[in-house]
């Protein structure tokens, strides 16, 4: 059974002033650093969830669990299975972001209340994900969407995992004030 990490995601997002800052996350990878925008005015509770996860360490260290090329890159599983979580569920915020390649989502179950720590990054636009799932950031750069891109293009096994290494090696969250 997985530790519910709520009480420490939430004590880590006592400070966080979606109004004051800009929030961007940063995925040093095997292959490279994915810059992420969030995107707190269409799901502030994804991403104060990812800001949580980050600020306890929770991403750093695991993989990308799950690659299909063209389609995405999944990560975010402390099992690395794509079945583990932090212990809680993460209600849907569904919005009007298109997945197009690089946005942010959060992955889930059949039930679209079921995100928890798994995301993923789209490779390509995905229209039929738009309404279904969260997304609720974007790669900031181009340098992060090749990064992205070469993640997206490993070579992986029958069941969509990484033949080789592909982990978030550290995660930090960035903040910069708005003016």
């Amino acid at each position: 059974m997985t530790a519910n990490r709520q009480a420490e995601v939430l004590g880590a997002i006592k400070d966080v002033e979606f109004e004051a800052n800009k929030y961007q996350i940063e995925l040093n990878t095997t292959h490279g650093r994915i810059l992420l925008d969030l995107l707190p005015d269409v799901a502030p509770g994804h991403c104060g969830n990812m800001i949580g996860l980050t600020k306890i360490g929770y991403y750093s260290g695991l993989s990308f669990h799950r690659i299909i090329g063209g389609f995405m890159i999944q990560g975010g599983c402390p099992q690395g299975t794509g079945s583990g979580g932090p212990g809680y569920n993460v209600d849907a915020e569904f919005n009007d972001t298109p997945h197009v390649e690089g946005v942010l989502s959060m992955a889930r179950s059949s039930d679209p209340n079921s995100a928890g720590s798994q995301f993923f990054i789209c490779l390509g636009a995905h229209t039929h994900l738009d309404g279904q799932y969260t997304a609720f950031g974007k790669t900031a750069d181009e340098e992060s969407l090749e990064v992205v891109r070469v993640l997206g293009s490993m070579p992986t096994d029958h069941g969509d995992r990484p033949q080789s290494a592909a982990a978030i090696e550290s995660a930090t969250v960035i903040v910069t004030p708005t003016e």
